[in-house]
């Protein structure tokens, strides 16, 4: 099974499919290359932050095919901590948790830069409204899944994915920033990140052991 995006290695894949096919052919022989380097993993999940608020920062100023490429260039490094903590021999703990907490910063900068270009370039209602409801339905699918894996395991949150983990929700908004259609991709996260907390509680809630 392949690697969790992840310093620590030693726990089932919960990586979606863009991470899986897409990100990680990218990725993996990028922390080769970096591998010789002093650079750390917890300094590239630094620059993976740094791109999306560098993603935010162009889709204030109505650069959006340049952000939209950028959204995903950060998705892409994302994985790159990860891979090479791995080679580095350099996984702990603390770089999931520190990944973690960084992912959530670049998600509200991306998620806040498109509510932000929708709302001055696009002429449909409640962008703001909708950057919120994105932006809260991406940070439960991420909490709810860290609470899954304390409360059931790595395995049962495996299980539980659903259609709306990160590197897909980064590559529906990046695809979204490019084509000039920020409202609609960040409602397409919106539905996607919701329906995916719906059905993970109605499948844990089935489980012999949730009670």
């Amino acid at each position: 099974m392949p690697p969790r995006c992840s310093h620590h290695p030693d726990v089932p894949s919960l990586e979606g499919p863009v991470s899986r096919y897409l990100n990680r052919p990218l990725s993996r022989p990028l922390a080769r290359i970096l591998a010789p380097t002093p650079l750390t993993p917890n300094a590239v999940s630094v620059i993976a932050c740094g791109i999306a608020f560098g993603a935010l920062a162009l889709l204030a100023v109505g650069r959006n095919i340049e952000a939209g490429v950028l959204v995903q260039a950060s998705s892409v490094v994302d994985g790159v901590d990860g891979d090479l903590a791995r080679v580095k021999g350099m996984a702990t703990r603390f770089g999931g948790v520190f990944d973690a907490v960084l992912d959530r910063f670049a998600d509200a900068a991306i998620i806040g830069g498109m509510g932000w270009w929708a709302l001055a370039h696009e002429d449909k209602p409640g962008a703001l409204v909708l950057a919120f409801a994105a932006l809260v339905g991406a940070v439960l699918v991420s909490y709810s899944r860290a609470r899954i894996e304390g409360a059931f395991g790595a395995t049962a949150a495996a299980g539980v994915l659903g259609i709306a983990s990160r590197d897909v929700r980064l590559l529906a908004l990046a695809v979204g920033a490019v084509a000039g259609q920020c409202w609609v991709a960040l409602a397409v996260v919106a539905a996607a990140s919701h329906a995916t907390l719906a059905w993970r509680l109605i499948v844990l809630r089935a489980r012999p052991d949730a009670t």
